[in-house]
């Protein structure tokens, strides 16, 4: 006869799940002590409406881009033309609408297609003759700077249509206003959001449980989520007392919302991760490792032209130093937000964790009135510092 199934996780099973879940815990723990500590220090500017705003608006495009650089650093590639790749886009869309007077959408469409395309012969190179990303990408990132130089004559080109301005320097429209300025429709989605999270969290619990998979303990669960509705609320609550929701904020929720689900939910996901983590095995195992390297090629070309859109609407012109080191803190926001050097590892919400790092640390040293020189020092050692935490625990 047998033994009924445990139903209580044994300490030895609860230990595997908190090294398993270390990197990401340890990742929203940092971000939370670097928000504390930048309050302190700036007597409270960091987190004032019209600064929280403002850090969202100025790390949308690392974000955006960090989404898909987290791609395809989990196959075990890197990308360094991203930040040329968006100028040159911006570039092309300043062309196409103030020069040629095309209209917005078309130009953005257009835009969206020529940065696939770019994505689509750095990826044909790596995936396809194994040259290495690294070198691939480096010269697509000098290709890419030259090229934007040339199609802006080393001038700035602008401004843009209002409407297309919008697409960063814009807010959702309010149905309701209170009499005190709070903007009710942007504290309502941000609430609402702060649910959807907590019941999707709920959700994925249950289905662990039921394949009998590891899960923290359900007093921490609990807290957990308790503490996530508590800052995403107060943070729709701050946004509410300026001029509301952004726009790019809510493309922002819906591109991690959508790579989320595509790299936990989806076949196509499991096998990029299964690329990065052992690339001969996978294709043994008959998964098309090339095609999989080229996708994730296009779509870093598709996001990165995505950003030099947002980033050209958010400065209303396009200029020749545009995305100059954006591949520096897309990168880093994705190996600080738990992404392994070796591939294979890596999530949605460590990259955009680790994007908001830097961006509180950014805005954080200007608003102490540290130098532009000292921040590179600083950030510079923060990703020196998670790099070596992968390399502990990949030896480990």
């Amino acid at each position: 006869m047998s033994n009924p199934p445990n139903t209580m996780a044994s300490p030895q099973r609860g230990t595997g799940f908190w090294k398993e879940n270390l990197r990401e815990y340890g990742m929203m723990i940092s971000l939370l002590a670097i928000v504390i500590f930048f309050y302190f220090a700036t007597d409270g500017v960091v987190l004032k409406p019209l600064n929280l705003t403002n850090i969202i608006l100025q790390n949308s495009y690392i974000v955006i881009m960090a989404l898909g650089m987290l791609m395809v650093i989990v196959t075990g590639h890197i990308d360094l033309s991203v930040g040329s790749v968006a100028g040159f886009i911006g570039a092309v869309a300043a062309m196409l609408m103030v020069q040629y007077d095309v209209h917005f959408v078309v130009a953005a469409i257009l835009c969206l297609v020529l940065g696939g395309l770019i994505g689509a012969v750095q990826g044909f190179w790596v995936a396809y003759f194994k040259i290495p990303s690294f070198i691939v990408t480096l010269a697509g990132m000098l290709v890419f700077r030259g090229l934007m130089i040339a199609v802006l004559s080393g001038r700035s080109i602008g401004p843009f249509d209002p409407t297309f301005q919008k697409l960063s320097s814009g807010y959702i429209p309010e149905l309701i206003t209170s009499a005190n300025g709070l903007y009710v429709t942007s504290l309502i989605l941000g609430l609402a959001l702060a649910a959807l999270l907590v019941w999707q969290n709920f959700q994925s619990r249950a289905r662990r449980v039921s394949h009998d998979v590891e899960t923290e303990p359900f007093g921490f669960f609990v807290a957990k989520n308790i503490v996530i509705f508590a800052i995403v609320g107060y943070i729709a609550y701050l946004i509410a007392s300026h001029r509301g929701m952004p726009n790019v904020l809510i493309i922002m929720a819906l591109l991690i919302a959508t790579y989320a689900f595509f790299t936990n939910r989806t076949i196509l996901g499991r096998q990029i991760y299964a690329v990065g983590g052992n690339e001969k095995a996978a294709a043994l195992s008959g998964i098309k490792t090339a095609r999989l390297t080229f996708f994730t090629f296009v779509n870093m070309g598709v996001l990165a032209a995505l950003a030099g859109l947002v980033f050209a609407a958010r400065l209303n012109t396009a200029t020749p130093k545009a995305g100059l080191g954006f591949e520096l803190d897309v990168i880093a926001a994705c190996f600080i937000g738990g992404a392994s050097a070796y591939g294979g590892v890596g999530k949605v919400t460590g990259a955009v964790i680790g994007a908001f790092i830097m961006g509180v640390m950014n805005n954080g040293m200007s608003i102490l009135g540290i130098g532009i020189d000292y921040q590179q020092v600083i950030k510079g050692l923060v990703l020196l510092g998670a790099v070596c935490v992968d390399v502990y625990n990949q030896r480990r």
